[in-house]
């Protein structure tokens, strides 16, 4: 999937965005830091999280990046196949990209097998106001 340039710029610029799973039909949306990297949203998640049983059953969810304002709505909704990143060169590479660019998991870090990262890989897409 490809994302136009003010998609990518708008990613690049908001670290916050709402995931939903779904499994036996109960939807579950729920707020996450992401990383937009290399065409993928990349998201720390907690092995004992909702979103992590559910996608072990389902790995189809989407995303919603957005900003509202009185000056304007921006937005970028994605559907996609979420893949769990527990150990290996992937984990490593996007743990030091979190680390850089978020205070939280420099205050409370973490090691393989300890915290999953979820990749979602966009298979569709939505965006206004970029």
């Amino acid at each position: 999937m490809t994302f136009g340039k003010a998609e990518r710029e708008f990613l690049g610029r908001n670290e916050a965005c709402r995931i939903a799973t779904c499994h036996n039909g109960t939807p579950h949306v729920v707020p996450v830091s992401y990383v937009f990297e290399d065409g993928s949203f990349y998201i720390a998640t907690d092995y004992e999280t909702k979103k992590y049983e559910n996608i072990m059953k389902n790995h189809r969810v989407a995303l919603a990046v957005d900003v509202y304002s009185s000056v304007g709505n921006k937005a970028v909704c994605v559907q996609g196949k979420a893949k769990i990143i527990e150990k290996g060169k992937e984990f490593a590479r996007i743990y030091k990209i979190f680390h850089r660019h978020f205070e939280w998991v420099r205050e409370d870090p973490w090691e393989e097998g300890e915290a999953p990262f979820l990749k979602v890989t966009p298979t569709g897409k939505v965006s206004w106001g970029l």
